[in-house]
């Protein structure tokens, strides 16, 4: 009953039409030969592995879920042949160096491919989903002689790797973290000898047999006589202790057992305990975070892209159910609809159905082309010559992420939830699948940093610790397109409307900044109180600056859209319908967030 289609010539029409990702790699030497054709050709091949051999899996994984015995986890039937399956085919080494073994392409393509996976599979992709972070940790912070062990085995899929941070007293305040190490040999120091101590909950992939070995990241303290180790975040290193050590025997690194959850039953969520397990600190003393915010950064940008990829299985399954579900006889019917007798006709055909359809679409358009646009200037803060364009892009992304992180999931889970009324009562039963992405889609609003956290990372670290300048640069940007859409209203006066918005957003974010900045140093707490709020108003306007770059270029000849894909038509109404019936919601965001005196009283029995 459900199904995956990876919408490759959509994908495509975002990428090179929509926002023209070929003239930006043609400005990096490291993608220079990167042409729409051979992107084209990777999508393809990606699309067709996650629909063809991963989607078939999701369900029947969804029901056998993990088993757990002191020897270690198994995973559902099917998941180690699709794991084998992905790393023959180079998947894993996508998007990393070819120094270290990589394919050396965008990561524009790579969170592609992650979509598709986690409208696949988003239990499966749970995975192989920190490989990437783990080898930019180990790439960038790592000794050689670790570089050396361990790189190759995590660039091709070979060995997976987790990221141990959470412990049943440290959730989100990581400074709370207990897990020791002790030093064997010599002082601390990158790549010291240790033995972690201590125990992680929550740790996905913590244990499975998809790998004979697995890499763990450890957030732990340094702990001996010797050693001065500061209080909270500032005292925490990173070690990495693997599953077997280099002589092939196994590590004091234990699975104690899996967490019985609402969703994502084929994911392993498992409880780790380290019994002065062998590792080696990775990076400097007590600058763990540090090293691991490479690994958290990358991990929240696939949980956003996890966000799209459920809104486009709950998107095209919705649509399809819609269109072929006969009920009552509509109030009117399509122009092109055949002669019919009284009916019943295609819920798609109904007011309800069809606002629920198209907010679906809207939504998805809109955060894939944020999503890209993130991802593309993430290539460009990593690649691109000009210094300058390197650390105006870095600046985006640091704002674009915690957005991207909160909307996208929330909307994800949002809207599965929305699509199950397509459904009706069927959409309550196993039978046809949306009760399953429902259910999967909710967790990703809690792990790598709860979106309550990212609102507050948003606007404390993003919009208020410089003053408002990354903010009024990225602004600027998304300014330009309001402009650009005024250039283009003489012979396209259909884009007036998207200038017209877009400026109006632009203008309230900033009236929004300045009343933070004003207020920052006569109540500490006002910030915060409005942060999710804030959050979702930057979002909104992200998603008005999304639908008018799409509209604008639906209204282009020159950049009509590929065969086998959707009509330019077609990518009008969606912006068209985004204009028009879900950004009003932006403006209950923007006057919260303006409501300085709002009660918001502690609570009393």
């Amino acid at each position: 009953m459900w199904t995956y289609e990876a919408p490759v010539a959509d994908m495509l029409h975002l990428l090179t039409r929509v926002l023209d990702a070929p003239a930006s790699w043609a400005g990096q030497p490291a993608f220079a030969d990167l042409d729409a054709d051979t992107a084209g050709e990777v999508l393809q091949q990606a699309g067709r592995f996650a629909g063809e051999v991963l989607a078939p899996t999701n369900a029947p994984g969804d029901l056998h879920g993990c088993t757990w015995t002191p020897e270690g986890v198994t995973t559902p039937p099917g998941y180690r042949e699709a794991y084998r399956a992905f790393v023959a085919g180079g998947w894993p080494a996508l998007a990393c160096t070819p120094e270290a073994g990589g394919q050396g392409l965008p990561q524009l393509l790579n969170m592609a491919l992650f979509e598709m996976l986690a409208a696949a599979n988003h239990g499966w992709t749970m995975y192989p989903g920190l490989l990437h972070g783990a080898y930019e940790v180990v790439l960038h912070h790592a000794v050689p002689e670790l570089r050396a062990r361990y790189l190759a085995k995590l660039v091709s899929g070979e060995w997976l790797g987790t990221m141990c941070l959470t412990e049943p007293q440290a959730g989100s305040d990581l400074g709370l973290v207990r897990t020791k190490a002790e030093l064997t040999a010599g002082a601390a120091a990158n790549g010291a000898p240790v033995a972690i101590t201590g125990s992680k909950v929550f740790i996905s992939g913590g244990d499975s047999d998809l790998t004979d070995n697995l890499v763990h990241l450890v957030l732990c303290r340094i702990s001996g006589r010797s050693v001065d180790t500061p209080a909270g975040t500032k005292g925490l290193s990173l070690a990495l202790v693997p599953k077997l050590l280099p002589d092939g025997t196994r590590n004091a690194v234990f699975c104690d057992g899996i967490e019985h959850k609402m969703g994502l039953h084929g994911s392993a969520t498992c409880q780790m305990r380290f019994d002065r397990a062998q590792g080696w600190l990775i990076g400097e003393p007590h600058r763990g975070l540090a090293a691991m915010f490479l690994m958290m950064n990358a991990a929240r940008l696939h949980v956003a892209m996890q966000g799209v990829g459920h809104l486009e299985a709950a998107t095209q399954n919705a649509w399809r159910y819609a269109a072929e579900r006969l009920q009552m006889r509509a109030p009117q019917r399509p122009s092109d609809a055949a002669a019919a007798g009284a009916g019943p006709d295609p819920i798609a055909w109904h007011p309800a159905m069809r606002r629920t359809l198209l907010t679906l679409r809207a939504r998805t358009d809109a955060c894939r082309t944020i999503a890209y646009w993130c991802a593309l200037l993430l290539d460009e803060a990593d690649h691109h010559p000009d210094a300058a364009r390197r650390a105006a892009a870095a600046d985006h992304v640091a704002i674009l992420t915690p957005v991207a992180k909160s909307l996208f999931t929330e909307l994800g889970h949002r809207s599965a939830d929305e699509a199950l009324q397509v459904w009706g009562g069927y959409g309550y039963v196993r039978d046809y699948g949306i009760e399953q992405t429902v259910r999967d889609s909710r967790i990703a609003m809690i792990y790598e940093g709860t979106n309550e956290i990212q609102a507050i990372d948003l606007v404390q670290r993003k919009l208020l610790a410089d003053g408002g300048q990354r903010a009024g640069a990225l602004r600027a940007v998304l300014a330009a397109e309001a402009a650009a859409c005024r250039a283009s209203t003489g012979p396209q006066p259909g884009l007036q409307p998207f200038a017209d918005a877009l400026d109006a957003q632009l203008a309230d974010w900033a009236a929004v900044q300045q009343a933070l900045q004003a207020r920052a140093g006569t109540d500490a707490e006002y910030a915060l109180r409005v942060a999710d709020d804030v959050l979702a108003g930057v979002g909104h306007a992200l998603m008005c600056w999304a639908w008018a770059r799409i509209a604008r270029t639906a209204l282009d000849p020159a950049r009509a859209p590929a065969a086998g894909g959707r009509s330019a038509a077609s990518w009008l109404q969606s912006a068209s319908f985004g204009l028009q019936w879900l950004l009003p919601q932006a403006q209950v965001h923007w006057r919260r967030a303006l409501q300085a005196d709002a009660a918001l009283p502690f609570l009393v029995a």
